[in-house]
């Protein structure tokens, strides 16, 4: 009977034992969670600081940004006035010109078409133009400053035009492209006629640039699918994903939502700009001229983080999605930008000191950035300062929507830096 006596106050100590230890953990788990769910929301509270602040002090207009992970929307805020002094407030709905950003979306219609077996990324472009059928490199200009030129040693791929390094070039980052568009604006009409509207400045596939790439790719699309741009968009992108707000022609309602421009003057203050006129055009970039809100295009940056998929509508392969992400240059570097142009853009080094690369329409940042992003993260931007990142690494895409120029403006910068900084804090509590 002792025997079994203590047995029994074995038992029953053993359990209470137990049922302390899991109710102490359970108490510590809560704790932690806690303390986790305190650190998490004190860095998304020093995000809404950093751009009361910002607004309240007039370095930035306004701002809309917002962040998800693959469990939802994280971040979310809108700061500071659609029109610098007057108003009405910026708002979650609120319709930005996104400019480049557009390239990302012609990139995922052209990587459609390239699913359908309709184009390839490496046979010989369409010749939607003599500057793809027979693509002429700038090698110079003569004593008299006429340009001098050759035929390119290779055809133009889609993948050069993706990836920027088909030779074009933009004149408002590259000096040569500039000299050469002011040498041929300043011959006779039937000289003009002569030379070709847009040279490369080095033949495909050996350097990198940023130029009218995209624009190309656009065509491409046009003439791949048989359909419009505009429409390409909106019937395999746009309505698929619920993009509503995202398109090149605002409605009069959209337009009441929409944020002004703002100039960055020599002594810093801001200068509103009137709104650009409203047309209807007949011709549509791959290369800008789009409209978007920060929700549409957190849609499509979570769709590309998603593997081409979101909210139940596929619009890539998951495979297509990883090589869109992948480095598709080598060792050509590339993200760097000398400006031509002080008041459209300042010089442009996002990473200062990392390597870049780019996918398919992505710029790839090599190694870990500094306020978080892990490596091999995907990423480009507006003239207006617009900007987005995917980390497929930590599982977080974002967005960053002002409407300031010049591009690569430092205050928007330093707000778009502490923007990141918060969203990896917060993600890193948790």
């Amino acid at each position: 009977m002792a025997t079994q006596e203590t047995r029994r106050d074995f038992l029953i100590t053993s359990c209470a034992l137990t049922a302390a230890h899991s109710l102490f953990s359970a108490v510590s788990a809560f704790a932690r969670g806690r303390e986790t769910e305190k650190l998490r929301s004190a860095s998304l509270i020093q995000i809404d600081t950093a751009f009361r602040d910002a607004t309240e002090a007039r370095q930035v207009p306004g701002v809309v940004a917002m962040a998800a992970n693959d469990g939802g929307i994280i971040y979310e805020g809108a700061f500071g006035s659609r029109h610098l002094g007057q108003g009405p407030a910026m708002s979650r709905d609120t319709v930005f010109r996104i400019a480049s950003m557009i390239k990302v979306v012609t990139t995922v219609a052209a990587m459609q078409l390239v699913e359908e077996g309709k184009i390839t990324l490496d046979a010989p472009a369409p010749a939607v133009g003599s500057a793809l059928a027979s693509p002429q490199v700038l090698t110079g200009f003569d004593a008299a400053g006429a340009p001098q030129l050759r035929r390119a040693k290779q055809p133009i791929t889609l993948r050069h035009l993706l990836t920027h390094t088909a030779g074009f070039a933009y004149p408002l980052w590259d000096a040569d492209a500039l000299r050469y568009a002011r040498a041929i604006d300043g011959l006779p009409a039937r000289e003009r006629a002569l030379f070709p509207r847009s040279p490369l400045m080095f033949d495909p596939g050996t350097r990198w640039q940023y130029g009218s790439n995209i624009d190309w790719v656009g065509r491409i699309v046009e003439a791949v699918s048989g359909e419009r741009l505009d429409r390409y968009f909106r019937n395999h992108i746009l309505d698929p994903l619920g993009m509503a707000d995202t398109g090149f022609v605002i409605s009069p309602s959209q337009r009441e939502r929409q944020a002004n421009l703002h100039r960055r003057k020599l002594d810093g203050s801001l200068v509103p700009e009137p709104f650009e006129k409203q047309t209807t055009p007949t011709a549509f970039s791959g290369g800008g001229g789009l409209y978007s809100s920060a929700p549409d295009y957190l849609t499509l940056v979570r769709m590309l983080l998603q593997g081409g998929q979101f909210n139940g509508a596929r619009v890539l392969r998951a495979e297509t999605v990883a090589l869109m992400g992948q480095n598709q240059i080598g060792h050509i570097e590339a993200g760097i930008l000398k400006t031509t142009n002080p008041a459209l853009s300042n010089d442009v080094d996002f990473f200062p000191n990392i390597p870049l690369r780019w996918g398919l329409g992505h710029m790839i940042n090599m190694e870990p950035g500094p306020n978080g992003r892990s490596a091999s993260s995907l990423t480009w931007a507006g003239l207006l300062n617009t900007y987005y990142w995917i980390d497929p690494a930590k599982r977080v895409a974002a967005v960053f929507m002002t409407q300031v120029l010049p591009f690569a403006d430092g205050p928007a910068l330093s707000l778009y830096h502490q923007f990141e900084r918060g969203i990896y804090d917060a993600v890193n509590a948790g």
